[in-house]
């Protein structure tokens, strides 16, 4: 007699997974937050399965999917922040702040902390990792 569950499929999808370009791990993303981002979303076509943000600033891949397809940071109407080393670069992009305006007013990140608790952003769009940009500001 034959287990019904044997053949079954998993439909669970992995929260972290390799960069096809730099081999290191990274955690999903939203199509809602690619499409938000990609420069072209009119000519994207997301397919069935998980993708994924890559931060590494050496790597010009921002997205890919499980199928090793690949978002460059060309093809993005974002720049992203975490990946550019300019001190002009976005940390948050729900109020505009740049590593340099943090490096200047030290009370901004108060500030985003306050927005954040108080449901004040818009993250999963607005930031190209789809997540809160809190832990991208640089230790005091």
């Amino acid at each position: 007699m034959s287990n019904c569950c044997s053949s079954c499929e998993t439909t669970e999808k992995p929260s972290k997974y390799k960069c096809p370009v730099n081999g290191y791990e990274y955690r999903t993303v939203s199509i809602k937050t690619i499409q938000h981002h990609i420069e072209k979303p009119w000519n994207w076509k997301a397919v069935e399965q998980s993708y994924y943000f890559c931060d590494d600033p050496d790597c010009d891949v921002v997205y890919f999917g499980e199928d090793d397809s690949v978002i460059l940071k060309t093809e993005l109407r974002t720049v992203v922040g975490i990946k550019e080393k300019a001190d002009q670069s976005a940390i948050c992009y729900c109020f505009g702040v740049s590593y340099e305006d943090d490096y200047n007013d030290k009370s901004i990140k108060n500030y985003v902390t306050e927005q954040t608790k108080n449901q004040v952003c818009d993250c999963e769009i607005r930031n190209p990792s789809g997540k809160c940009c809190l832990k991208d500001f640089p230790r005091s």
